[in-house]
């Protein structure tokens, strides 16, 4: 189920302190903790305490402090657990699996073994022309975006 509705954002809640969550990290902007459903051990959840429905609706101010907190977050995953690696995932939109619509992003600590495994599909090259042809797009979306004046 998709949660849409601002008074009803369980993120927007434990931001709030009016829903319970194991906080981890608390700054002005955001809050982590750990999500319900962890997929391996430490899986924290950083999110902005202002309600921001995903990437493409993040402004640079806030994306910044964001990301310090995610980093600061981080690293006392590696201090405190001392995984082998960590994912960074964000999912925006519901095909990409996101499925409550406060921006957040997944801190998962990884080890040799664990029970996430391998998260990328097996290799299959793109043929040099398709590839091309897509990198020509993607400029062109870039700069789309830069005169639309989205966010950067």
């Amino acid at each position: 189920m998709a949660i849409e509705d601002l008074t009803e954002c369980s993120f927007c809640l434990i931001c709030q302190g009016r829903s319970e969550a194991e906080v981890v990290f608390e700054s002005a902007d955001s809050v982590a903790f750990f999500p319900l459903n962890p997929a391996t051990l430490g899986h924290t959840l950083v999110v902005p305490r202002k309600h921001v429905r995903d990437l493409w609706a993040l402004e640079s101010d806030t994306a910044k402090s964001l990301m310090e907190s995610t980093l600061r977050v981080a690293h006392g995953l590696r201090v405190a657990l001392k995984p082998q690696g960590l994912n960074l995932i964000n999912s925006s939109g519901s095909a990409a699996s996101q499925t409550i619509f406060h921006l957040h992003m997944h801190l998962v600590p990884r080890w040799d073994g664990d029970r996430v495994g391998n998260i990328w599909p097996p290799k299959r090259p793109l043929a040099a022309a398709v590839r091309e042809q897509l990198a020509d797009e993607v400029r062109e979306g870039v700069e789309a975006a830069v005169r639309l004046h989205l966010p950067s």
